[in-house]
């Protein structure tokens, strides 16, 4: 008689339920480093129109003019995860003196509970919506559970 061969029921059973496990914890993990992923995206581009807006301003001696600030946005093709506005204020004789750029989480992309914000002064904010993420005055929180 030949004797039977392959796996038996509690052996399959065994390892659907270690694959299981393994899954249960790294699906989460993978979602969150797709999500920070996304997030460089803000940083990136408020940074970029905060150096130009600094260069501008180095020759012009103003951020913009009536509200409206001085340097143009980035292209669409950069802002698939987050709008980018920019607001100028606190006119005086040549022009407005503060701005404000604001990255907006665009929603239908997932993000719509991010905003980061950034100043003249270098100030950066971030306003979280999300459950497990904290809120900062004073600083970009890029991960979860992430304070300044």
């Amino acid at each position: 008689m030949r004797k039977a061969s392959g796996f038996t029921l509690i052996e399959v059973l065994i390892v659907v339920a270690v694959v299981a496990v393994l899954a249960a914890i790294a699906l989460p993990n993978y979602q969150d480093y797709l999500l920070r992923g996304k997030l460089t995206e803000a940083t990136a581009n408020l940074s970029d129109v905060r150096l130009r807006l600094e260069k501008s301003y180095a020759d012009n001696r103003r951020y913009g003019t009536a509200g409206v600030c001085g340097v143009p946005m980035p292209a669409v093709a950069n802002q698939r995860y987050f709008t980018i506005t920019c607001v100028s204020a606190n006119a005086a004789g040549a022009g407005d003196q503060t701005y404000t750029l604001t990255a907006a989480g665009n929603a239908g992309q997932g993000m719509g509970a991010f905003t980061y914000t950034l100043n003249e002064s270098n100030t950066r904010t971030s306003t979280i919506t999300a459950s497990g993420w904290n809120n900062s005055a004073t600083c970009w929180v890029s991960k979860k559970g992430e304070s300044c």
